[in-house]
């Protein structure tokens, strides 16, 4: 039976223009699209999001700052009885852009932090920019205006991690979102810096760790979509959310069903991390942002558990959670293998391999051709477990599958 879809939550890329050249960046963002919705265009997309019955709209880039009306977008959000937040890559929040932020009734802003000085400088391409988040971080605070955070979880940052919780308690900082690296654009060209689905079985226990200090401290570490599933720590990072409320398990993918991904050229997605080519719905500039809502298969394939179910591939397949995980983040396993239904990045997955003596290593068999959103291509090497911290000798019963 099909999932009613009921608009929660809105992801809105008001400009692929960036200050910013990130080198883990799923949208290679930089210059603006050839044909940003203009500030008229994007009024009537907040008219058209509360009559949806959004609840809350976070503007993203690029970097939503650098356009010239974004306050104005915001407030006319929050007229319509929406909730407004910013994600930020925290270059250049000076206390003039902070009090438009707050004057606009932006309940929150998430400034990006991706491990320590060192370590989030590499990502960010820019040395400096580890300052610039943080200092963006005091300016905001300063102002009024709440902080949050949302990290990246690569090779990069993870060994920074209780650092990171140490200057988010300093900062004062009420919420940390975290979200694994996946080879989206140009994080594609950077294999090396992924996790492999076998680190899994050390950071999961170190996240419900940092989880629960972080709570003590007042911060909330919620996590993405494609942090899971179902292993002893489930409850622990998914029973409180920044709101105060939680599940104890995923539920699945909500793409379509209570998310929606606005881009700033009018494109809409029912996810807004999802490749655009495969996952476009329509345009607000051709079809109401309702009729794409209620038609379009590409925004409707999470809202039919069973059919999503049915396309599960791979370990995700046989899988003892697959009617009620259906392959995690939807996202995730399309950037790794070119479609859902069969996620790498798996804490129950891990541990089952584990159990059996094995492990499995994403290798990259396509790169990326390159553009906005895109993605290579990856295969899933299973191997002997290292014993003592080396490989096996014998590579008898290896297999590859994509």
């Amino acid at each position: 039976m099909a999932t009613s879809p009921s608009l929660v939550h809105v992801v809105w890329e008001l400009t692929l223009k960036c200050d910013l050249a990130c080198k883990h960046c799923g949208s290679r963002a930089g210059k603006p699209r050839a044909a940003e919705l203009t500030t008229a265009e994007c009024l009537d997309v907040v008219a058209q999001l509360a009559e949806l019955g959004a609840k809350e709209v976070s503007l993203i880039g690029g970097e939503a700052y650098l356009r010239e009306d974004w306050d104005v977008i915001a407030a006319a959000i929050v007229d319509a009885g929406m909730v407004c937040t910013m994600v930020s890559g925290g270059r250049s929040w000076d206390r003039e852009r902070a009090i438009r932020a707050l004057a606009a009734g932006v309940a929150s802003v998430s400034v990006s932090i991706d491990g320590m000085a060192r370590a989030h400088d590499e990502q960010r391409g820019l040395l400096g920019s580890f300052a610039s988040a943080v200092a963006s971080m005091r300016t905001l605070r300063e102002a009024g205006v709440e902080v949050t955070a949302n990290s990246q979880l690569n090779k990069r940052s993870v060994p920074d991690l209780d650092a990171m919780l140490d200057l988010f308690v300093d900062r004062g900082v009420t919420g940390w979102q975290v979200a694994m690296t996946v080879p989206m654009g140009r994080a594609a060209e950077r294999p090396e810096w992924l996790l492999q689905p076998h680190d899994l079985l050390e950071l999961f226990p170190k996240l419900a760790e940092l989880a629960t200090r972080a709570r003590a401290a007042g911060v909330h570490v919620f996590p993405g979509n494609n942090v899971g599933y179902f292993g002893p720590h489930e409850d622990t990072l998914r029973g409180v959310t920044f709101s105060g409320t939680g599940f104890e398990h995923f539920e699945g993918c909500v793409a379509g069903v209570s998310l929606l991904g606005v881009e700033a050229d009018g494109a809409i997605k029912g996810c807004p991390s999802l490749p655009t080519g495969a996952y476009t719905g329509g345009n607000v500039r051709e079809r109401p942002i309702r009729a794409i809502w209620d038609a379009a298969a590409e925004l409707a394939f999470a809202r039919d558990p069973r059919a999503m179910t049915s396309e599960l591939w791979g370990f995700c397949g046989g899988c003892y959670y697959a009617s009620v995980c259906r392959g995690g983040c939807s996202w995730t396993a399309h950037v790794f293998f070119g479609r859902r239904g069969n996620n790498p990045y798996c804490h129950h997955r891990a541990l089952e391999h584990a159990k059996a003596g094995l492990r499995e290593r994403l290798v990259q068999i396509e790169r990326a051709p390159g553009v906005p959103f895109d993605h290579g291509r990856f295969e899933v090497v299973v191997e002997r477990a290292q014993v003592d911290g080396a490989p096996e000798a014998s590579r008898d019963g290896i297999s590859r599958r994509p």
